[in-house]
């Protein structure tokens, strides 16, 4: 079998672009910023400029930067691109109409999917970075219908949790905050009977699934489950085994 190489790619094996936010904070395991999350090879693209307050600011400005930073992961081979935070999702069309790779910048682009799967009347409960951005627009851009029944609970009032993702202060204790998130879930479903599952809305999130599903015993959903989800659809694999 020949091999060709493509036209200004350097490096390959990569089916994962991610976008990253101009933050400063600290990515831990299972951190969608933090490549050993993953049982196989990411590659990121920092967008300059680009920080959490202008995203929740609805910087139109950054949709060029944006764009250019998803056009170098395409360029470097990737098959698929992603985003570091579920309020990205406004930005979605545009970006998935211009790469020639599929696009999946919210993790929020599971809901409808995770409401396919409920009874009518059982919601999802989601837990966001910070809820009094959670708004029924950003949900619209992403084809959410408002008809799908959800609880939303915020991060914004943890101490710990605020000071690491909203402030950047450089620093986090991930045992604080695993009580913190662990607290906002528990208090949700205790609250709220009709939650049936979990959505993580925040990339900073998911190192603390497993630590939600002990306490709340209920299916946990994630940036981390929808990456892995797309990349098994874009790296197949021949199944081994007996009959």
């Amino acid at each position: 079998m020949i091999i060709r190489a493509k036209k200004g790619q350097v490096s390959y094996g990569e089916s994962i672009g991610i976008l990253m936010l101009d933050t400063f904070t600290p990515f831990i395991p299972g951190d969608v910023g933090n490549a050993t999350t993953y049982p196989f090879p990411v590659r990121y693209q920092t967008v300059k400029g680009f920080t959490f307050e202008k995203l929740l600011q609805k910087d139109r400005t950054m949709l060029t930067p944006i764009l250019e930073a998803g056009h170098i992961l395409v360029k470097e081979g990737v098959k698929a691109i992603t985003a570091d935070c579920g309020y990205m999702a406004m930005f979605q069309d545009e970006i998935a109409n211009e790469l020639q790779v599929p696009v999946f910048l919210s993790s929020l682009l599971q809901i409808p999917f995770i409401s396919a799967t409920l009874a009518q009347e059982e919601k999802i409960g989601i837990i966001c970075s910070k809820a009094s951005n959670f708004e029924i627009e950003l949900l619209q851009k992403i084809g959410v219908s408002p008809t799908i029944p959800l609880c939303i609970r915020g991060m914004d009032e943890k101490e710990n949790f605020r000071k690491a993702a909203h402030d950047e202060i450089g620093i986090l204790d991930p045992d604080k905050i695993e009580e913190e998130v662990v607290s906002v879930a528990k208090e949700m479903v205790q609250s709220d009977p009709l939650v049936k599952v979990i959505l993580l809305e925040c990339s900073s999130l998911p190192p603390y699934a497993a630590a939600i599903q002990k306490a709340v015993q209920l299916p946990i959903f994630d940036y981390v489950t929808m990456i892995k989800y797309v990349h098994s659809a874009l790296v197949q694999k021949r199944y081994t085994g007996y009959m």
